[in-house]
C-alpha cells in the first residue's frame, strides 16, 4: 500500500489547495455574476469559452507528456523544460493571432471583441504556467502548484472587489485576468528556479520532433475534450439572437457543474505520476488501482447527481440570485454530465498512464463530433436547455466508449463488484431522496445537503459498501495526512 501514502500526501495537499482553489473562483464567478447581470456577464462567459477553445493550441499535449516522462526519469526535467518554453512561445504568438483573426471574421460586436483580446492575454501568459506546473507534478510536490492555484483565484477575488469600488465594467473585469495570470507566473518561475529546476533555454530540433511527435495525442484529445466543453457557448452566441442573456444563464449552470469536478480532478491528478510508473513496474497493482478509483467515483457521483437534480432551483437562487432563476432547469440537467464524467475520469486517467492515449484521442474525437453535430440540431429548436441535452449525451457517450474498449481487456472491472457497488449506491441514494422531501421546506439548504450526504454514506456503510480493501486504504490515507 504504499502507492497510497504517496497519493494520500499528494491528495490531501491537492484537495486542500483545490478545493480552496475552487472556492475561491466560484466566489468571483457568482460576485462577477451578480455585479455584471446575466448580459454582461454573458460577454465575459462567451470570451472565456472562445479564448478556451483557441488555447488548445499553447500546449498540444506538451504539459500531460512533461509529468509522465519526468515523472520516469527527473534528471530529464531540465532538458523538457528548456525547450517546451521555446515551443510554448512560438505557439502562443500564434495562438494569439488566431484569436485575433477569428472573432473579427464571426463578426462579434467591438465591445465583445475587446473582451476576447484582454482573456487572450491571460491564456498566453497562463501557458507558461502550464508547463511549469508540469513540473511540479512530475516531482510529486503538488503543494507548489496547489499554492499557486490559490494565489491565482485569491488576486481574482480581491481584484474584484477592488473594481467594484471603482466602478464595475466587463472591461475591468475583464483586464483583471490577464494581471492575474502575469503574477502568477513569476511565482511559479520563482519556485521552479528554487526548488527544482532552473528553466535555461534550449532549441534542439530532433528533440522538438521526438515530443512534438509523442504530445500530440495528448494535444489532439485536449483539443477535443476543450472543444465539448466550451462550444456549446460559442454557438449559442452564433445561433441565438441576442444570446449575451442566454450564455449567462447557460454559463451559471455550467460553471456549478464544472466547479463539482474538483474531487475527481484532485484525486487524478494526485495519482498519474503513480500510475505511470507502476505501468513499468506492476501492472496488477495498476489494476487494483484502476477498479479502486472507479468504484469510488461511483460512490460519490450518484448522490451529487441526484441531490443536485432535486435542488437545483434553490441552488441558484442562493448563488446567484433571481435574474439567474432560468438557469435551474439547465443545472437539473448538466449535473448528469459530471456524473458521467466521475465514472470516464478512471479511464481516460488510466490510457494516459499506458501509453494509450491515441485511445483517448479517438474518444474524444468522436465525443467533440459528436457534441458539435448535435449541437447544430438542437440549439436553434431548445437554446440553451438543448445545449445542455447534448453536453449529458456526449459525456455518457465518451464513458460508454471507454466500458466498450476495456471490456475484453484485463483492466476490465469485475462485473459482479462493479454490480454489487452500484445497487448499494442506488439504495442508499433512495433513503438520502426521502429525507430531501420529507425536510426540504423545513431545513436550510446547507444544512439540509450535509444531512442528506450524512444520510447517503451512513446507509452505504451499514450495508458494508465499503470492504476490507477500501478500509485499508483508508487507515494508510489517514495514517499519512496525519
Amino acid at each position: 500500500m504504499n502507492y497510497a501514502r504517496k497519493v494520500a500526501k499528494n491528495a490531501g495537499v491537492l484537495l486542500l489547495g483545490r478545493l480552496t482553489t475552487y472556492v475561491l473562483y466560484f466566489l468571483f464567478i457568482v460576485y462577477t455574476a451578480r455585479c455584471l447581470g446575466a448580459e454582461d456577464f454573458g460577454i465575459l462567459s462567451l470570451a472565456i469559452a472562445f479564448t478556451g477553445v483557441l488555447s488548445i493550441f499553447t500546449d498540444i499535449g506538451l504539459s500531460l507528456l512533461t509529468v509522465r516522462e519526468v515523472a520516469r526519469n527527473k534528471d530529464i526535467a531540465g532538458k523538457y523544460l528548456g525547450n517546451i518554453i521555446v515551443i510554448k512561445i512560438i505557439l502562443i504568438v500564434i495562438t494569439f493571432g488566431l484569436i485575433a483573426i477569428i472573432a473579427n471574421l464571426l463578426g462579434y460586436p467591438k465591445k465583445t471583441i475587446v473582451v476576447i483580446y484582454l482573456l487572450a492575454l491571460s491564456v498566453a501568459v497562463s501557458a507558461l504556467s502550464q508547463i511549469l506546473y508540469a513540473i511540479f507534478q512530475a516531482f510529486e510536490a503538488m503543494e507548489y502548484q496547489s499554492f499557486g492555484q490559490v494565489l491565482n483565484n485569491s488576486l481574482l477575488l480581491l481584484g474584484s472587489l477592488l473594481i467594484v469600488k471603482i466602478g464595475s465594467s466587463v472591461y475591468r473585469f475583464a483586464l483583471l485576468f490577464p494581471l492575474v495570470s502575469l503574477i502568477t507566473l513569476l511565482y511559479c518561475i520563482i519556485t521552479c528556479v528554487r526548488k527544482f529546476v532552473k528553466p535555461k533555454i534550449e532549441i534542439d530540433l530532433s528533440f522538438w520532433e521526438d515530443i512534438i511527435r509523442e504530445a500530440l495525442p495528448f494535444g489532439l484529445s485536449i483539443v477535443f475534450i476543450t472543444i465539448y466543453y466550451y462550444i456549446d457557448t460559442v454557438m449559442l452566441s452564433l445561433m441565438i439572437p441576442d444570446s449575451d442573456k442566454v450564455i449567462g444563464w447557460y454559463n451559471a449552470a455550467y460553471r456549478l457543474t464544472l466547479a463539482l469536478l474538483v474531487i475527481p480532478s484532485v484525486y487524478f491528478t494526485s495519482i498519474y505520476p503513480v500510475m505511470s510508473r507502476l505501468y513499468k513496474t506492476s501492472e496488477n497493482l495498476l489494476k487494483f488501482i484502476h477498479e479502486r478509483s472507479l468504484k469510488y467515483m461511483v460512490i460519490l457521483a450518484f448522490p451529487i447527481g441526484i441531490l443536485i437534480t432535486l435542488l437545483a432551483e434553490d441552488i441558484i437562487l442562493l448563488t446567484f440570485g433571481s435574474e439567474f432563476k432560468p438557469s435551474a432547469i439547465a443545472l437539473r440537467i448538466l449535473v448528469w454530465s459530471s456524473v458521467f464524467i466521475y465514472m470516464s475520469q478512471p479511464f481516460g486517467q488510466l490510457v494516459r498512464s499506458i501509453n494509450g492515449q491515441i485511445i483517448e484521442t479517438k474518444i474524444t474525437a468522436a465525443g467533440a463530433i459528436l457534441n458539435t453535430f448535435l449541437n447544430l440540431l438542437v440549439i436553434p429548436k431548445l437554446s440553451y436547455i438543448g445545449a445542455s441535452i447534448t453536453t449529458v449525451i456526449t459525456e455518457f457517450s465518451v464513458l460508454l466508449a471507454y466500458i466498450l474498449i476495456f471490456f475484453e481487456t484485463q483492466y476490465n472491472p469485475k462485473g459482479v463488484f462493479i454490480l454489487d457497488t452500484g445497487l448499494k449506491v442506488l439504495l442508499s441514494c433512495l433513503f438520502m431522496v426521502i429525507f430531501v422531501k420529507l425536510f426540504e421546506k423545513v431545513i436550510i439548504l446547507p444544512v439540509l445537503v450535509i444531512a442528506a450526504l450524512f444520510i447517503y454514506f451512513g446507509v452505504f456503510c451499514l450495508m458494508k459498501g465499503f470492504d476490507r480493501y477500501d478500509m485499508q486504504i483508508f487507515e494508510n490515507v489517514l495514517r499519512r495526512l496525519s
